[in-house]
């Protein structure tokens, strides 16, 4: 039965149970009639019936007007010529251009055959139906898999695009290894024995599933050492495509739009909408208030324009598009174009991607925008190309609470046990969805949390009083030690999770599990509940931990050692983080923020405090920041000194690798190598090495610790120096 004879079948019922509730039920005997009193004024009018109304028949007229109703669309039309294609509407393309290829494919996966033509625009029986009720994932062009959709993964099943970074390297590939980016490579031979030249590959047509989901199903060119946002995410209830558009009309829901969007009124206005989150001048002509529709289309023309530089001057032919005009990338002679190289194809293809999903800003901006970016900077990294474009005017990447593509979002996408799912212990500053949780009283759950594309705007600001943001009174310390910037002050907020995981409390009790009786001493490992034998490692405080720095001895959260005082909170003039950072960029305006005190600063690096010569280098007229890397340089030397002398296997740091800190036994300041050719962490720590090692990665891993709180953190550099045996005479120490 159908949805529209179901629908009529229910109204009649419902109608037929009104009309007996009306005439109190079963038939009885007339009753016996009764005089009554004539009214003394007249009865209120009686309501007009309401008409019963066919919600299947209400939709018509709607889903009539769609795109996906227009019978006359070239989409339907294409095949109808019966002479030219006399099999019909072909296997590859019957899924999304007829709606007996897109039942067949939904009920097993596959079409199983051609369709015949002339096809017919989509009707209801398209989507509803028992196979579209059930579909719940959806297979890209990657071979990705999204699973546990919605309704929407009746859209992205067409939606999604016919190429992809898979797609391409493969065709890439077939032309052999270690090709040439800026020649064309040598035709081979197909099955058949026909030549095959390299040609472009297009993407199709409004793949917004693509544009979505990002990273996830690389369904744009993403090159090599690069890394790319993931699912854009915008808020609950807009994150799919029935959160914004109707699913008859296919409009998308401005009305919606207005509840944060107040500027919005048509269709055209979502171009101009830029979050406070994107904050970059991204295409690089000085205009950071255009809405990001623009930036791409700001980047959109210097793509082009540099493929059109690179087509004359590498590939040795000129090149044209046409957005309209199949195979759309045509030589001088409006023909095809016919020579291709490795890195024209992959920045064509890209360019086509960001154009042929006309709401790709709204899609998933970020992602294109990185794909448009590396392009272009790739275009102008061939050493053949004589006019180049400056590629440092464009910018990337947004600031690091927003940048999905970062290591801070992107480090669990590649997870075997759970791909794109953060680990309850990461969950809370590592998602968007984590933080607010926790200050709601709620708990996150055990197994994770999908991994976010960066902070949301609800991630700090409270969904249910937007645009006002959590107040929290205090903040728990990874030492105990409980801080405040004042009760509900919008920088409690930050030191959630701007506060580090280990602290002096942490390092001692894994210190104390050991019993050691020499701190320069490794000492013996210990069995655990499983019986296992556990040595003493290092432990990371983990990034960008200013709170800690800030509140100083408050806090605990660097190793303060026995014996000696700290200071506690900054005394600088600011200490608040919005002082300082905007909230969104989280960049530091110097000549708004620091030239009152500090006249002509122009780069925060560069400021003098008035200070004595922590260092000890004789220069007091160097800056804050050159003063502690000073300190951090004394302290790293004396680290490998130490083991030297102590006769441990020898030490080497690499800021940017997990685990830090490595073996160097031949002393070469290169870490050794295992059998498969992997870096070896080093695992001869004893309990002075560790603390000193702690407090290393903690004065590294707060870029901003020289500003934060100066005298705490030469306090800890210093001491630390000491511990390790060296001469602290020459150094000033708070």
């Amino acid at each position: 039965m159908t949805l529209k004879k179901i629908l009529i079948l229910a109204g009649t019922l419902i109608l037929a149970a009104v009309v007996l509730a009306a005439c109190g039920g079963a038939a009885t005997e007339a009753p016996v009639a009764v005089a009554t009193e004539a009214p003394t004024k007249a009865p209120p009018p009686t309501a007009t019936p309401v008409p019963t109304v066919d919600p299947a028949e209400a939709i018509m007229p709607i889903f009539a007007a769609s795109g996906h109703a227009d019978g006359t669309a070239e989409a339907f039309v294409h095949w109808d010529d019966v002479t030219a294609n006399p099999d019909g509407i072909p296997v590859a393309c019957a899924k999304c251009h007829s709606e007996a290829g897109f039942v067949d494919f939904i009920a097993d996966g596959k079409v199983d055959a051609a369709v015949p033509a002339p096809g017919a625009a989509f009707t209801c029986a398209m989507c509803h139906n028992d196979a579209a009720d059930k579909l719940t994932s959806v297979t890209f062009p990657s071979g990705a898999v999204i699973e546990n959709l919605g309704p929407e993964a009746r859209c992205m099943t067409c939606h999604q695009g016919r190429e992809s970074k898979v797609s391409l390297d493969k065709k890439l590939a077939a032309f052999g290894e270690n090709l040439d980016p800026d020649a064309m490579p040598a035709p081979y031979k197909d099955d058949k024995g026909n030549d095959v030249k390299l040609s472009f590959s297009n993407v199709h047509y409004f793949a917004a599933g693509g544009t979505l989901y990002g990273s996830q199903v690389q369904m744009g060119y993403q090159y090599d050492g690069k890394t790319y946002d993931a699912k854009h995410q915008h808020v609950d209830g807009f994150n799919t495509c029935l959160g914004c558009h109707d699913s008859h009309s296919l409009e998308v829901k401005v009305e919606t739009c207005t509840e944060c969007h107040a500027d919005v009124a048509a269709v055209e206005d979502l171009k101009n909408i830029r979050e406070p989150s994107s904050a970059e001048d991204y295409d690089g002509d000085g205009d950071k208030t255009e809405g990001v529709a623009f930036e791409i289309q700001g980047l959109q023309e210097t793509l082009l324009g540099s493929m059109q530089a690179y087509a004359l001057e590498v590939a040795g032919a000129e090149i044209k598009y046409d957005g309209a005009t199949y195979p759309y990338f045509m030589g001088a002679d409006g023909k095809a174009y016919p020579n291709w190289t490795p890195r024209l194809l992959k920045a064509a293809y890209n360019y086509q991607v960001s154009v042929k999903d006309p709401g790709a800003f709204a899609h998933g901006g970020k992602y294109i925008i990185e794909l448009l970016v590396d392009s272009i900077e790739d275009v102008n990294s061939s050493a053949k190309l004589k006019t180049k474009f400056d590629t440092t005017v464009l910018t990337r990447n947004d600031a690091g609470h927003f940048d999905g593509s970062a290591e801070a979002w992107r480090h669990w996408d590649g997870e075997e046990a759970a791909p794109y799912v953060v680990p309850v212990a990461c969950a809370k500053c590592h998602s968007g969805s984590g933080l607010p949780t926790l200050l709601a009283g709620g708990t996150i759950p055990e197994e994770g949390v999908p991994a976010g594309n960066g902070l949301m705007c609800v991630t700090c600001h409270d969904g249910a009083n937007f645009p006002a943001r959590y107040a929290v009174k205090d903040v728990t310390m990874p030492s105990g030690k409980v801080v405040s910037f004042g009760e509900g002050d919008d920088s409690n907020l930050c030191l959630q999770c701007h506060q580090g995981r280990e602290s002096k409390a942490s390092v001692d009790k894994t210190i104390a599990a050991f019993n050691p009786t020499d701190m320069d001493v490794v000492p013996a490992p210990y069995k655990n509940d499983q019986g296992k034998d556990v040595f003493l490692g290092f432990k990371n405080i983990h990034y960008f931990p200013a709170g800690v720095t800030i509140f100083g001895t408050e806090a605990q959260g660097a190793y303060e050692f026995d014996g000696k005082t700290y200071v506690g909170m900054s005394t600088h003039a600011v200490t608040k983080c919005g002082d300082c950072h905007e909230v969104h960029a989280l960049e530091i305006d110097v000549a708004a923020k620091c030239a009152t005190c500090h006249a002509g600063a122009t780069d925060v690096r560069a400021i003098r405090m008035a200070a004595p010569d922590y260092d000890g280098d004789g220069d007091i007229t160097e800056s804050a920041s050159s003063e502690f890397d000073g300190l951090r340089e004394a302290l790293y030397t004396q680290i490998k000194a130490y083991t030297k002398a102590k006769g441990l296997d020898g030490i080497v740091y690499n800021a940017a690798a997990y685990p830090y800190w490595f073996a160097d036994k031949d002393g070469n300041g290169e870490p050794d190598k295992n059998d498969t050719g992997g870096n070896i962490g080093y695992s001869t720590w004893s309990p002075n090495l560790l603390k000193a090692a702690f407090n290393y990665q903690y004065a590294t891993k707060d870029p901003g610790a020289f500003a934060h709180n100066p005298k705490y953190v030469a306090q800890i550099l210093i001491d630390s120096i000491e511990v390790m045996g060296g001469d602290v005479t020459k150094y000033v120490r708070p």
